[in-house]
């Protein structure tokens, strides 16, 4: 039985996400909360797993593709169920079903091939492409119309070799002539799994002749000798007797051992684990652009979408709706810098790195519990301002992918060092874009450290609908006037937005000058 899987929202009302990358392929056997793709969603990237135990039998939306939530992106033959026959040629099945020729049985068995090959169907049904994902990528690649490609797999499905070969020939007369042409008359038994039928992972029935990047170069030989129980070995590792590499020969002809179908497997699996690591890394990059050149000159078109288009529409909404106030201030913070010294050797100590931000965090904390209208939103529909007496500080992170803020949750409960540890952690996440949806909400105040790349004074956008950000300049001395005199002192410029609907002038500055209050005498923290 065939078992659709439509996207689901992955989200808070998404209406629409980005396939980030495939982690199966057709023929793959899954099991049910298995993941088998990464979904993009407004600023993480999220797995989405598999609802049945089964088959991978059709991937039905590329890597990079915007699906529409309840679109069906995945069929899957159910475990333990019969699954929907795939139309093929006698000449195919009788080829798929041949024992393994050994000698003159070759010979009969080449005929099959070619005559399984020669009748391959097209690769589209229904003007939807059947290929793997590693397919699509290396048609992309060498540039080859996927669309033209005749599929040599199971129901026409395009595989590696067949875009290659397509590529070689030179195109759309070259991709006919490619599956047409004679494949090698060694087949796999018919008992083998269908996920282990090739070493791609693409379900095609024919022998591998490409090896993954960096991977072992197969020998694809004709005949190989080995005794039954290396060809039991080859079946469960999936690979072709004919593709190991082997010095030994007897009676003249190669013979693999055990050994030997042991070591090329593990090389095959490395450099798959290795494809598959750049293949992840390639999507999680930035979107590919489109370069072109104009009347006026060179220009690159970069699609606005995923995580840039929903930073746009935030701040967009941010600052058309909300009226932003920024109040500027310098802090010294030569005690802080002090204590700071003193006690990151202690908290490495613990496993910990203490930056500057969780005495940030504590100080903003405890000047909210004494200016709380900073620690607000706005209710337009119920005209009314929720004051909230708890405090999720959210912090800015600069990612590949843009602008991220994940939520300390709870800030004012919790000590120096597991704030330190929540920020290290999130950040770290953020980057990596495996921190979750529930991480980045729920935010009550934001701070913004744009001075880690440099620069003092900005007016940061607020994170709608919080009411009020904090901006920090860099962290370096400056010139300080002191009895008179000038004298180098370490500062740190500040920026806070508010919201002029909800937040007063007076109680911006008011709250600013309570914080510098914190932050230039950082002991009074321990009172917190």
């Amino acid at each position: 039985m065939v078992r659709e899987f439509k996207l689901p929202d992955v989200g808070e009302g998404l209406t629409e996400a980005e396939i980030v990358d495939w982690l199966v392929e057709v023929g793959d056997t899954v099991s049910e909360d298995q993941p088998v793709a990464e979904v993009e969603t407004d600023k993480a990237v999220v797995e989405v797993p598999s609802p049945v135990n089964g088959t991978v039998r059709e991937i039905l939306a590329e890597a990079g593709e915007m699906v529409p939530v309840g679109d069906v992106i995945i069929t899957f033959d159910v475990e333990g169920e019969e699954s929907e026959p795939v139309e093929e040629s006698a000449d195919e099945s009788d080829a798929e079903s041949a024992v393994e020729p050994i000698g003159d049985e070759a010979d009969a068995g080449a005929e099959a091939g070619n005559g399984a090959t020669a009748e391959a169907e097209p690769s589209a049904r229904g003007g939807r492409v059947f290929a793997a994902p590693s397919a699509r990528r290396l048609a992309r690649e060498l540039d080859v119309d996927i669309t033209t490609v005749a599929g040599s797999g199971p129901g026409g499905r395009v595989s590696e070799a067949d875009v290659r070969a397509a590529a070689e020939s030179g195109g759309d007369e070259g991709a006919a002539e490619a599956a047409e042409a004679p494949k090698s008359a060694v087949k796999r038994v018919s008992d083998a799994p269908e996920s282990k039928l090739d070493s791609k992972g693409d379900g095609s029935a024919e022998p591998a002749t490409t090896a993954p990047a960096g991977g072992p170069e197969p020998a694809g030989r004709e005949q190989t000798l080995a005794a039954p129980a290396t060809r039991r070995l080859a079946e469960e590792e999936g690979v072709d007797l004919n593709d190991v590499p082997t010095d030994a020969e007897r009676d003249g002809q190669a013979f693999v051992t055990p050994e030997h179908v042991q070591q090329y497997a593990a090389a095959q699996q490395a450099a798959q684990a290795a494809d598959a690591q750049a293949v992840q890394q390639e999507a999680a990059s930035a979107p590919a652009a489109d370069t072109e050149t104009t009347p006026e000159g060179e220009v690159e078109r970069v699609p606005y979408r995923g995580i840039r288009r929903t930073i746009g529409k935030a701040m967009e909404n941010s600052k058309y709706t909300a009226p932003h106030v920024t109040h500027h201030d310098t802090v010294v913070v030569d005690d802080l810098v002090d204590v700071r010294a003193r006690l990151k050797p202690k908290a490495e100590e613990r496993g910990i790195k203490l930056t500057y931000m969780p005495f940030v965090v504590k100080a903003i904390v405890a000047a909210l519990k004494e200016y709380p209208v900073l620690n607000s939103q706005l209710n337009e529909d119920d005209e009314e301002i929720l004051v909230k007496h708890y405090h999720n500080i959210g912090i800015a992170v600069a990612t590949d992918a843009g602008l991220m803020v994940p939520v300390v949750k709870d800030a004012g409960q919790k000590d120096m060092l597991t704030i330190a540890s929540d920020v290290n952690e999130l950040a770290s996440k953020a980057r990596d874009r495996s921190i979750s949806r529930s991480e980045m909400q729920g935010g009550t105040f934001s701070i913004t450290n744009f001075g880690a790349i440099g620069g003092e004074y900005a007016t940061p956008i607020i994170n709608y609908p919080e009411t009020a950000i904090l901006g920090l300049g860099e962290l370096k001395q400056r010139p300080v006037v002191e009895d008179g005199e000038v004298v180098a002192r370490w500062t740190i410029p500040i920026s806070l937005s508010i919201d002029h609907r909800v937040i007063d002038g007076a109680d911006a500055a008011q709250f600013a000058n309570t914080l510098m209050e914190y932050l230039g005498n950082p002991e009074l923290l321990l009172l917190e």
